[in-house]
């Protein structure tokens, strides 16, 4: 219908109408005028008013927080536990400065190229005004270079590498740093186990591995302790069985395995199998449930320093962060999911701080973050963009991990 043809079928042809014609839809301007329209129900003006301000009202600009995490691959169990934090702490606070938060997720599949163009598609593509990941530190490495170029704040949750904030401004963490956690891991060794004689095994393909058990063997050798052996392993390697027979000769009295979940439960298992009864201590990276799960009963008795215990769930909003994530994935609270959620929380306070999403803004405030009451307590951020906090130690007992201690620094 052309547009004179649909003026005569609303109008009518010249006003008129003829015998048998259609009666117009509007006889003239008289019958359509607001006042015989709305005359028979006053309700219904203030009906349209109110939806034409609703409509005539932008709704809140959404802040898009960008997420880089391995939820494929080798460290898959970490990712996905940060990302359960991550999502219970957005349930709680869905908003900032009056605006909805939008969160973006990204699978790096545990690579290092995936994490860089994971970062890279945030940034250019999805326009993520802050960024949380990676998990692991060499995947870290690879997004926060992109991130400090395009001045975007990116704060991962459990990189524990020195090199991922050094000498940058818009990069941090929430977890402590390797040298502190190697640190208190050889005076626990020391102090706590009575290890005098240490044996390394060193996951090489990690830059996390590497780190930390060179902070590890610079301070138990600085507190009069002798590393024995050093042996090397690449991620994926599932027979270790020269790795233990060099460690042997030794005869050390304690393993200091700083490696991933997978292979310090691999080890354990056939250290066991051999008949090798000599204690581990690891890092964080075996604090994931599948530590359990591979290693089996072969893993009680092994001591971690770890990001995280429930048990240190003393703030406010670390009780209501507990019972939120319990309540909804129906297991206990770990340090993956903690930190996650500290991340988040990270982000929230400083926009609030900053009073918006700008970047620099942003990275200034999580730089200036002073006693803040977080899930894991309360953090403040050290040089480097370091928080300053303890370390916990656990021990695997009848398949489950147990608080032992709190170790300050020093």
């Amino acid at each position: 219908m052309g547009g004179r043809q649909g003026l005569q079928r609303f109008w009518g042809k010249k006003g008129k109408r003829r015998k048998g014609e259609d009666k117009p839809l509007a006889l003239s301007l008289c019958t359509l005028s607001p006042f015989r329209l709305f005359l028979p129900s006053l309700k219904s003006l203030a009906l349209i008013a109110a939806l034409w301000l609703l409509w005539a009202v932008p709704a809140a600009a959404e802040i898009k927080i960008g997420l880089y995490l391995p939820m494929t691959g080798p460290a898959a169990a970490m990712g996905q536990m940060v990302w359960e934090g991550v999502q219970v702490a957005h349930q709680l606070q869905p908003q900032v400065l009056g605006q909805p938060v939008k969160l973006v997720l990204v699978d790096t599949r545990s690579d290092r190229i995936e994490a860089a163009n994971a970062v890279s598609r945030l940034i250019e593509k999805d326009k993520v005004t802050a960024i949380i990941g990676e998990v692991i530190s060499s995947d870290t490495l690879a997004g926060v270079p992109i991130a400090e170029r395009a001045k975007i704040p990116n704060i991962s949750p459990t990189a524990t590498s020195p090199l991922v904030t050094q000498n940058r401004r818009f990069a941090f963490r929430a977890a402590y740093v390797d040298d502190l956690q190697g640190k208190v891991a050889a005076r626990f060794a020391w102090e706590n186990l009575k290890a005098k004689r240490v044996a390394v095994l060193i996951d090489q393909a990690q830059d996390y591995c590497v780190g930390l058990a060179n902070f590890f063997t610079q301070e138990f050798q600085r507190r009069g302790g002798q590393i024995v052996s050093t042996s090397y392993i690449q991620t994926g390697e599932q027979d270790f069985s020269a790795q233990i027979s060099a460690l042997k000769g030794g005869n050390p009295d304690l393993i200091y395995a700083p490696n991933y979940y997978t292979e310090v439960a691999l080890l354990a298992k056939q250290l066991q199998d051999l008949g090798v009864k000599i204690p581990i201590l690891s890092g964080d990276g075996a604090q994931v449930p599948e530590l359990l799960s591979i290693g089996g009963e072969a893993v009680n008795g092994m001591y971690f320093t770890a990001l995280f215990h429930r048990q240190g769930a003393t703030t406010e909003l670390g009780r209501k962060f507990m019972q939120a994530y319990e309540s909804t994935y129906k297991k206990p609270l770990d340090g993956f999911a903690a930190l996650g959620g500290d991340g988040y929380f990270l982000l929230m306070d400083t926009m609030t701080r900053a009073g918006g999403a700008d970047g620099g803004k942003v990275a200034q405030a999580l730089a200036a973050t002073k006693d803040f009451a977080g899930v894991t307590g309360v953090i403040t951020m050290g040089p480097n963009h370091n928080p300053i906090k303890g370390v916990t130690v656990i021990k695997v007992e009848n398949g489950e991990f147990v608080y032992q201690t709190m170790i300050s620094p020093e």
